[in-house]
């Protein structure tokens, strides 16, 4: 049975689960995922892991955190006054904003805390400090 190669367009499907079990992605409840194996799409260690697999192989690997989504950085999380928001926008815990680089890129924050006059934003990935857990099933090689 032939094995998934650089080169290779193959589809799979996948979970992704943290340490403590929750589960924050698959792909088992829709379509399945379709890349090409090398083109740098996705983790290198997650297409290192499809790599060598046959058709209906099920694999389980772990991405350290430092290979997935790096470490978490404390100095990415910042206090804004919140009268420096547009008046209409209410700040909630947990939504995530926009916000407009000086050059002209966007990134996209997190509220961690609102307080009567301030307002805390984390730019870390929301996957940045974590190692990642896949189980990942070959479905088709082509």
């Amino acid at each position: 049975m032939a094995q998934a190669k650089k080169g290779d367009h193959v589809k799979i499907h996948y979970t992704g689960t943290l340490d403590d079990g929750s589960e924050f992605d698959s792909s088992t409840n829709r379509e399945p995922l379709e890349f090409t194996l090398g083109d740098g799409m996705l983790l290198p260690g997650f297409e290192i892991a499809v790599e060598g697999m046959e058709t209906g192989e099920v694999k389980s690997i772990r991405i350290p955190a430092n290979e997935a989504y790096g470490p978490y950085f404390q100095d990415l999380v910042i206090e804004f006054d919140k009268d420096q928001f547009p008046p209409d926008l209410e700040p909630k815990i947990g939504e995530h904003l926009e916000l407009q680089q000086d050059d002209g890129s966007s990134t996209i924050v997190k509220i961690l805390n609102v307080s009567s006059g301030k307002v805390s934003l984390d730019a870390n990935h929301p996957l940045a400090g974590k190692d990642l857990l896949f189980e990942i099933k070959l479905l088709s090689i082509d």
